[in-house]
């Protein structure tokens, strides 16, 4: 997939991508599987898992799954800030906010959870845009959050670069019309290129360099 002409903006995954988040989630996962009688999953397992973004608590607790749910949260809930920033993301975002850059960040987190964790790091004032679910949004791989995230930036999805350390970050590119760039992280190179990645980074610093040489910037369009 090309650009034509160069992208306009970046819609950016949370967890995995920007933020390592897996620790409260491992945590909560595994107190919930042991109180359902599962066994428990490594972090690298879990990690792989949510970044499927297929349905995960169906697959983990079949009819049980709305009440798994439930109880994962209550326990997500009891450590939802222990997250500290991966390297280079809040250099990224400061760059992507000095240049005015066009971006969200759209994930599979709940919203308000999403903007507890933001608030919690500082980055509320570099994020104008969070979507995250609702009741009403589906999750990735379904395209529904990156069509939202478009369509409040006034941008076409395909004037947007949608970077995620998922599969469904990037099956959910391809589906709404962005550009599926991979975060190498859960996921390697090669398996979210099979997934529908157009090109692969390794780390925020990696993709600030990818951005800056392909985004359409004021600068580069000689505007004062």
């Amino acid at each position: 997939m090309k650009f034509e002409p160069k992208p306009r903006g970046v819609l950016l995954d949370l967890d995995g991508t920007l933020i390592d988040g897996f620790g409260p989630i491992a945590w909560a996962l595994n107190r919930t599987l042991a109180e359902f009688g599962r066994p428990r999953m490594t972090r690298e397992e879990i990690v792989r898992h949510t970044g499927r973004g297929e349905c995960s608590m169906i697959s983990l607790f079949g009819d049980r799954r709305e009440e798994a749910g439930r109880r994962f949260l209550e326990f997500h809930d009891r450590r939802l800030l222990d997250i500290t920033p991966l390297p280079g993301a809040e250099a990224l975002l400061r760059w992507l906010a000095e240049h005015e850059v066009p971006r969200a960040v759209v994930t599979s987190k709940s919203q308000s959870r999403a903007e507890r964790q933001l608030a919690h790091l500082g980055w509320t004032g570099l994020l104008p845009l969070v979507i995250g679910l609702t009741p009403e949004r589906r999750q990735k791989p379904d395209p529904h959050t990156l069509l939202l995230a478009a369509e409040a930036l006034g941008c076409a999805p395909g004037e947007l670069v949608m970077a995620g350390d998922g599969v469904g970050d990037m099956k959910a590119a391809r589906r709404a019309g962005c550009y599926p760039l991979g975060v190498s992280g859960g996921f390697d190179a090669d398996e979210l290129r099979a997934a529908g990645a157009g090109d692969c980074v390794d780390g925020c610093p990696a993709l600030r360099v990818w951005l800056e040489c392909r985004l359409a910037l004021p600068e580069a369009e000689g505007v004062e």
